[in-house]
């Protein structure tokens, strides 16, 4: 199936089917416009198909905008994650595919939802670095870590963040002196804590301290990190990055 988007002055997106089959469409989704480019295509693809019963439509999402917002976390706020998983399922895919969604909530709100994994991204940074200790950086992400620890074989070490007087307390339950880490998670907006953590794990005899996570969004920049973190891997899920001090994996 072949489709062309065009983009107005004002803004709006409007799609036209070249050629008819079945739909797959794969987008970052990390914006509003990512979602309504999506819902157009689909639906200029509805009116093609309206009498073809076997025509399957499927949507991937790179990187789904609002995946933190997975509640709502004050009285009178909205509950952003449920709004733009409601607009998804007015779409009406067949499959809609999540790349490392930040909760189970994705899931659970979009309509014939599927997880697409994280592994190979990060066996791929695990080998570069050769064969590192994984560290998951909460209690969130312990579970997917571990899940890729047992695959790889590698050894983990839990760690996890709380806050005494408004400053972030980290624990870090294993050793790692004299070892090489590799910290997981499925995002990173400023990255602080992953600077914190790190430098816990140097204060207890990390040689070097690497960092993987799946969305990567680094909004102010890496001076801080460099700091303290040897290197990034991540994907290229939320934005290309062109930088030494990252290695990215191509799913865009």
């Amino acid at each position: 199936m072949k489709y062309e988007i065009k983009k107005f002055n004002d803004g709006q997106v409007t799609a036209k089917i070249i050629e008819s089959g079945d739909l797959d469409i794969k987008i970052r989704g990390n914006s509003y416009e990512d979602l309504f480019r999506a819902a157009s295509i689909k639906e200029a693809w509805d009116a093609e198909n309206s009498t073809n019963k076997n025509a399957v439509a499927t949507l991937t999402i790179l990187c789904l905008i609002g995946q933190r917002s997975d509640r709502r976390f004050n009285k009178g706020e909205s509950f952003d994650l449920k709004v733009i998983t409601q607009f998804i399922n007015t779409m009406k895919f067949d499959k809609v595919s999540i790349l490392h969604p930040h909760s189970p909530i994705s899931l659970a709100l979009i309509d014939n939802g599927e997880k697409i994994s994280h592994f190979d991204f990060v066996q791929k940074a695990y080998n570069q670095i050769g064969n590192p200790v994984l560290v998951s950086p909460d209690a969130g992400a312990y579970k997917t870590t571990h899940e890729i620890a047992e695959k790889l074989n590698a050894d983990l070490v839990p760690s996890n963040k709380v806050r005494v007087d408004g400053a972030p307390v980290i624990s870090i339950q294993g050793d790692v002196k004299g070892k090489q880490c590799l910290i997981v998670d499925d995002l990173a907006d400023g990255g602080r804590t992953f600077k914190f953590l790190a430098e816990a794990l140097k204060s207890q005899g990390a040689t070097k301290v690497f960092l993987y996570v799946t969305h990567a969004q680094f909004n102010y920049g890496f001076d801080e990190l460099k700091e303290s973190i040897d290197h990034i891997y991540c994907t290229n899920s939320f934005k290309d990055i062109d930088d030494e001090f990252i290695t990215q994996f191509k799913v865009v």
